[in-house]
């Protein structure tokens, strides 16, 4: 399956791929202030290349619940030199721009992003779509009910699998109208944005009818709440759930994890690909 970001190709179906974050902002839920300063997260982004990511997801403003929104003006200036630094020190690495601002997401391209991560689908800026058929970038496009300031205040669906999956359909028709072409998509369920932990659990369990809308899927579940809730774990404690979280999402159809723990994730992602290769050839 792949997944075109710009000049940049690359296989989403050999293996599912690692996307390390790396949060530029003061408030991040797990590790927000740590790589503020542009020079500390070029650091950390080459770290987590070093450690096997193969996308790096740089974002400057928090999309945890309830956070505040920053302007275009602070976020863009958080995530440009970030950007920019990498490509530099990585030539070769896939990056990605977290952002819901056609603003932000351009001034990222131009300086080297090869995807943007837009957690609100398009819906956010009117511009955003145009933009990623004018680039040619990645575009994932995420689910998310409500905002991130009132995600988690009793989110409701009668049937979230299918209502997640007519909302990601509604969004690639619009993506497709807008001249993206389906090889740029890539589709996120939005794992804990406005969704309780049965919706959460209810979603990775059903990834394979979203896995039939014929789009590679990103999910992140790092370190997120619902584990927290399952587990009784602190935000940093909450490794073991996470790579749990992860297999599960790798076993359901998932072709991308959005993760913190890049080293960890990786080691799991060769584990279970390699067992799945043994199972292949032992069923022929």
């Amino acid at each position: 399956m792949q997944w075109k970001t710009g000049v940049r190709k690359n296989d989403a179906g050999q293996r599912p791929l690692v996307m390390g974050i790396v949060n530029v902002t003061p408030d991040s839920f797990s590790d927000g202030g740590a790589f503020l300063d542009s020079s500390l997260a070029i650091a950390h982004g080459c770290q987590l290349a070093a450690e096997g990511a193969d996308i790096l997801d740089i974002g400057g403003e928090s999309t945890r619940p309830g956070a505040r929104a920053v302007t275009a003006e602070e976020e863009q200036e958080r995530v440009v030199p970030v950007i920019a630094g990498l490509r530099k020190a990585l030539p070769e690495m896939l990056i990605s721009i977290d952002s819901s601002k056609a603003s932000v997401a351009e001034a990222a391209v131009e300086v080297g992003a090869d995807i943007i991560n837009d957690v609100s689908a398009g819906l956010g800026d009117p511009g955003m779509l145009p933009l990623a058929a004018r680039t040619g970038v990645g575009l994932v496009l995420m689910h998310m009910q409500g905002t991130p300031s009132s995600m988690q205040t009793q989110p409701h669906y009668d049937d979230v699998l299918a209502e997640v999956g007519a909302f990601l359909s509604e969004r690639v028709e619009a993506a497709l109208a807008a001249g993206v072409v389906p090889e740029q998509l890539c589709l996120d369920p939005g794992i804990g944005f406005g969704k309780t932990l049965e919706h959460n659990l209810t979603l990775i369990a059903g990834l394979s009818r979203l896995k039939g809308l014929g789009y590679p899927l990103l999910l992140g579940v790092s370190r997120k709440r619902w584990l927290g809730e399952l587990t009784g774990r602190e935000v940093d404690n909450r490794l073991a759930a996470s790579l749990a979280g992860a297999a599960s999402c790798i076993f359901h159809g998932a072709n991308i994890l959005r993760v913190h723990d890049v080293i960890e994730s990786c080691d799991l992602v060769r584990i279970l690909d390699r067992v799945e290769k043994t199972s292949q050839q032992l069923s022929l």
